[in-house]
């Protein structure tokens, strides 16, 4: 396997290929950028709490809302504590029972089996808004208003749909591989997945008392919750690379995004992940909440994790903007 520096760190721009951050137009319009930003990320939503109210007591109820939120928790958590801030980067270590929960999570978030999502996500960060990128809003997509709706489109989701640059799971996960857990569950995904859709089921049958209450706690916690995650994980790497403030120097095109920050679980301080790849803590500001790393240091006070990755204070002052 090549070293963590490797995998985990951008290369330094003498290592690169491709065109320096000099090289790309700066933002014209912030103003402008941010109001699109907001309506491309909150109209949906928006219009699922409008169904909601709709169907308010026929197809969902309070026992649907915290089933959604406590599904919404587990594997999102799952996804940003175990696949991305763990065995993607390293940022922590843990027991083997952990390390396998973990990875359960964030399958049944149903994303795609872990050690493809850990080795894409890799090689995005060794190729990060360059060719070579699986999912760069920057690379290859034209120019003016066209150009930039087709990146946006192919950073989001588009990236999922073709196969010319998904990260080779051999070259940039063979230490997943080669972990007799997470192999065994790469393989199950399907399994984790079917359940990520039976427990709310399962849960809205038994709080409910009805098939129609487990039927809604599937729809809710089931099918919505995994739209809705979905689409906050794809703005990651969609919006967080289009939109937002560059707090560090990094030499891709990373943006942190206060808006999409709290349902994000603190994944959209991208720009400082992309700065300090392997930290465990992504919100770095004062005011940057990041649940995720609340999470983890609640695990480290328990006991549960240990030799976690918080980048020093001179590091960071060495890469903040001028």
């Amino acid at each position: 396997m090549a070293s963590t520096g490797t995998l985990d760190t951008p290369r330094t721009r003498t290592e690169k290929e491709g065109p320096l951050p000099s090289d790309i137009q700066p933002v014209a319009n912030e103003t402008r950028d941010r109001i699109i930003t907001g309506l491309v990320t909150l109209v949906p939503f928006v219009a699922i709490g409008i169904a909601g109210w709709q169907v308010w007591d026929q197809a969902l109820h309070w026992r649907d809302v915290a089933i959604f939120i406590v599904m919404y928790l587990l594997t999102g958590l799952g996804i940003t504590v175990g696949f991305h801030r763990h065995l993607t980067h390293r940022s922590f270590k843990t027991s083997r029972w952990l390390h396998g929960l973990l990875g359960i999570l964030g399958s049944a978030a149903i994303e795609g089996p872990v050690i493809s999502w850990v080795a894409d996500h890799r090689k995005h960060h060794t190729f990060s808004d360059e060719e070579g990128d699986p999912h760069s809003p920057h690379v290859d997509h034209g120019s003016g208003l066209r150009g930039e709706l087709r990146g946006l489109f192919h950073a989001h989701v588009g990236w999922l749909f073709i196969h010319t640059q998904r990260g080779n799971k051999e070259r940039f996960a063979p230490d997943l591989i080669d972990d007799p857990v997470i192999s065994w569950v790469d393989r199950t995904f399907l399994l984790w997945a079917i359940l990520g859709l039976l427990i709310p089921f399962a849960l809205g049958w038994v709080i409910g008392g009805t098939l129609a209450a487990g039927l809604t706690g599937l729809l809710w916690g089931g099918l919505v919750r995994v739209f809705v995650l979905h689409h906050f994980t794809y703005s990651i790497n969609s919006l967080c690379h289009v939109f937002g403030r560059r707090d560090f120097e990094t030499s891709d095109q990373s943006r942190n995004l206060a808006l999409i920050a709290l349902p994000t679980m603190g994944e959209a301080w991208h720009n400082n992940h992309h700065a300090f790849p392997t930290s465990a803590v992504h919100g770095l500001g004062r005011y940057q909440v990041d649940l995720s790393a609340m999470v983890i240091g609640a695990l480290e006070r328990a006991g549960l994790v240990w030799d976690v990755v918080r980048p020093s204070q001179d590091r960071l002052e060495s890469k903040v903007t001028a």
